[in-house]
């Protein structure tokens, strides 16, 4: 067992053999230059250790709407613990860690909304997202059993279509799913278009777009494009209603069905996968995008969209969070950029392309071409 004093491996590195000496931070600590350094690097360790207790808080104040009723304006305490049926004691607590967090404040007695606070109300899909975060806590719940391979994952019984078109069969799991990815897509649609040039499109098949919401704000930039949704039969309805209510009805063709069963509809000149890649095995996005080659004629276009792996430099939202969620759902993977291109590769595209996003934890996009 590797001990913190006494003969370190030369196989270390010099920062790692530093950070292993209690000499060394006792000399940080002591030099005025150095102490900041140390201070942040304290500060960024008690934040992992405590990251999950800061997560629960923030589930609490979203449960109880502690957030929603600031929008009206101040409140005491004793109105907050009252409509939230909390003993007051225990309320100021959760107030106090929610002010740490900065998404409310204390002034004049009164708890007040901040602006990340505000914001967090507003950012689509990040409260139904913290909402469902407690089925992975659960799954979570004995890490190592988890890492293991030793669990059954509620989270896979969450999103049962991954394991092909029968589970999806049912029409309530489908609406679950397509409810809790319709209140981010906006988010996903908006940073993609500012990622990818979709302007020369002329007919274009979203494969796997639930209910339309990535489609919807495609047919509203480019309104000269042709669209097209290729998704499972259980999501028709609804998204034929979201593409009525946003004056799309004409413009956007529906094929039910599932890129599992067979080959893609052939007649769009650029195709997109947005956050689909990852919710797949490799062996499975494989044969999909050897299907969306097929389909594309000389010089159409693929554009993929997701949170990706940091790849040689890891990222701590997608490399912790979306890598974890994927694991734990069973059989979908969180790729790096450089993993995409080279499986694009190996179904035949070329002139790929990586467009890191400025907001890597809702996605980043790889495009490439069909030439030949």
């Amino acid at each position: 067992m590797l001990k913190a004093s006494g003969h370190m491996p030369s196989r270390l590195g010099f920062a790692a053999r530093l950070g292993l000496s209690p000499r060394f931070h006792a000399f940080c600590a002591r030099v005025l230059g150095l102490k900041h350094i140390a201070r942040a690097e304290g500060r960024a360790l008690f934040d992992v250790v405590s990251g999950f207790v800061q997560s629960q808080a923030l589930l609490a104040l979203v449960e109880f709407r502690v957030m929603h009723r600031l929008t009206d304006g101040p409140l005491s305490l004793g109105d907050i613990a009252a409509f939230a049926r909390v003993p007051a004691e225990r309320m100021a607590v959760l107030l106090q860690a929610g002010a740490a967090l900065r998404l409310i404040r204390r002034r004049g007695g009164l708890w007040h909304l901040t602006t990340r606070g505000a914001a967090f109300l507003t950012v689509p899909g990040l409260e139904a997202m913290v909402r469902h975060h407690p089925v992975l806590y659960r799954d979570l719940s004995d890490p190592v059993a988890f890492f293991r391979g030793e669990t059954q994952p509620e989270l896979a019984g969450f999103w049962p279509y991954v394991f092909g078109a029968g589970g999806a069969a049912d029409p309530a799991l489908a609406a679950r799913y397509s409810e809790l990815m319709a209140d981010s897509q906006g988010l996903v649609a908006a940073d993609t278009l500012g990622l990818a040039d979709l302007s020369k499109a002329r007919r274009l098949m979203d494969v796997g777009g639930g209910t339309g919401a990535f489609l919807a704000a495609v047919g509203a930039a480019h309104p000269a494009a042709e669209l097209v949704l290729f998704d499972l039969p259980a999501v028709v309805p609804a998204a034929n209603a979201r593409f009525a209510a946003a004056g799309l009805a004409g413009r956007v063709k529906i094929v039910p069905g599932s890129f599992r069963d067979g080959a893609l509809p052939a007649g769009a000149d650029t195709i997109t996968l947005v956050r689909v890649l990852y919710d797949h095995a490799d062996s499975t996005v494989a044969a999909l995008l050897r299907s969306v080659f097929e389909a594309l004629p000389i010089g159409g276009r693929v554009v993929v969209s997701e949170p990706m792996s940091g790849g040689d430099r890891p990222d701590p939202a997608t490399d912790v969070y979306f890598s974890v969620y994927t694991l734990a759902m069973q059989t979908g993977r969180t790729r790096s950029a450089a993993e995409i291109t080279a499986m694009l590769a190996a179904a035949g595209f070329v002139n790929m392309t990586f467009c890191h996003g400025f907001r890597p934890y809702v996605t980043s996009v790889v495009t490439a071409e069909r030439l030949k």
